[in-house]
């Protein structure tokens, strides 16, 4: 058994459902301090934070990844138990297999064959937090504002999250879109259906406003980014009997918007629709991560050089996907690429991870260090 296969199992076998920890973080500060690095525990209310780092000065590259996972669902749908990382037919079987305890043992191991023959021009760090797959207002926001108070720039990170489709390493994600969502409350007058003269139905009255903005092009995108996407995902109105005209209605709403727009703007745009269309309403809004983009730079040549050194594959450019971690650490000025297995099985059931793959990536890890940092 190899170090890296054998310290994802360790990490897969403690059920740190988000935000719980578990420990993961105590096993990885463990082997980061043997190395010499400096250990901080950044903790946020119930979240779990790790901040390591070695080096004095010079340029700093950061590892940056969770330990915290997606509830496993119903045991019994897994064809083996989602906390106990088995080995079957090559593949690695456990909840955060691919997203991304793997990820984090290649971190580990790579780091410690490297500094093991090495010594590193510059600094090494790790920003771990058990609150990515949550909430994600006590995890690497946190920290990120931590650091940012103490004046510590990060120059490169490299985010661990499954960016792979179908062969390690052949997309690596250099951005994300923005995440912006919206609970629009309609509101009206409640009434009998047969007295629709008595009542204000909001539902009717939001109807041509929410056609306008589903209707909408918001942008045609760019180079980097799909255009900006408005999608409705929950609707709710009435008392749940046929005859009664509602009282208000409620919209939960998302934009995946791209980096030709940003939060505010969309707002804006949003609410002088609403107000043109007279729609009498309320909107909370909750903005997950403004968009973002690593165009160029050192740490997007050396993952492409790597992963070609490593597998022979030429990797492509990507912006597709949800939101990471990456969307707080990019607005400090760091360059910010995502790279990690493949993603087919993340957040299903019967996750697993290539165990060939597993150990290439920690290779590639190192690769990438040794370009930036000797």
């Amino acid at each position: 058994m190899t170090a890296t296969l054998d310290l994802a199992k360790q990490l897969i076998q403690r059920p740190s459902v988000t935000p719980q920890d578990e420990k993961c973080q105590q096993i990885l500060a463990e082997r980061l301090s043997a190395l010499g690095f400096q250990i901080e525990f950044l903790n946020f209310a119930d979240v779990s934070n790790l901040w390591a780092v070695i080096g004095d000065d010079g340029p700093l590259f950061v590892f940056a990844g969770h330990t915290d996972v997606v509830p496993p669902g119903p045991a019994e749908e897994w064809q083996y138990p989602p906390f106990t990382a088995t080995e079957a037919d090559g593949f690695l079987y456990g909840r955060g297999a691919a997203d991304m305890k793997g990820s984090l043992a290649a971190m580990i191991t790579a780091t410690e064959r490297l500094l093991a023959n090495k010594t590193i021009r510059g600094r090494l760090g790790f920003l771990i937090t058990s609150d990515e797959e949550g909430i994600a207002i006590n995890g690497t926001v946190k920290v990120i504002e931590e650091l940012s108070a103490r004046g510590i720039k990060i120059d490169y990170c490299l985010v661990g999250e499954p960016s792979s489709t179908d062969l390690l390493g052949d997309t690596i994600k250099i951005g994300r879109r923005g995440s912006l969502s919206g609970r629009l409350k309609v509101k009206g007058i409640q009434g009998h259906v047969a007295y629709p003269h008595l009542a204000s139905n909001p539902v009717h009255n939001v109807l041509p406003a929410l056609t306008a903005l589903t209707q909408r092009q918001w942008d045609t995108g760019n180079d980097s980014f799909p255009p900006t996407s408005f999608q409705i995902s929950n609707v709710h109105a009435g008392t749940g009997a046929n005859n009664v005209i509602p009282e208000s209605m409620e919209i939960d709403f998302n934009l995946r918007f791209s980096t030709e727009l940003d939060a505010n703007t969309i707002k804006q745009q949003i609410n002088a629709l609403l107000d043109r269309e007279n729609v009498d309403y309320e909107i909370d809004w909750h903005l997950s991560g403004e968009p973002f983009l690593t165009s160029s730079g050192q740490l997007i040549a050396a993952v492409t050089q790597s992963i070609e050194k490593i597998t022979g594959i030429t990797t492509a450019l990507s912006t597709a996907g949800g939101t990471s971690d990456g969307r707080f650490i990019a607005p400090t000025g760091t360059e910010v690429v995502e790279l990690g297995p493949c993603n087919a099985t993340i957040h299903k059931v019967n996750e697993r991870v290539s165990i060939d793959e597993l150990e290439q990536l920690s290779h590639i890890y190192q690769c990438v260090i040794e370009q930036l940092l000797l």
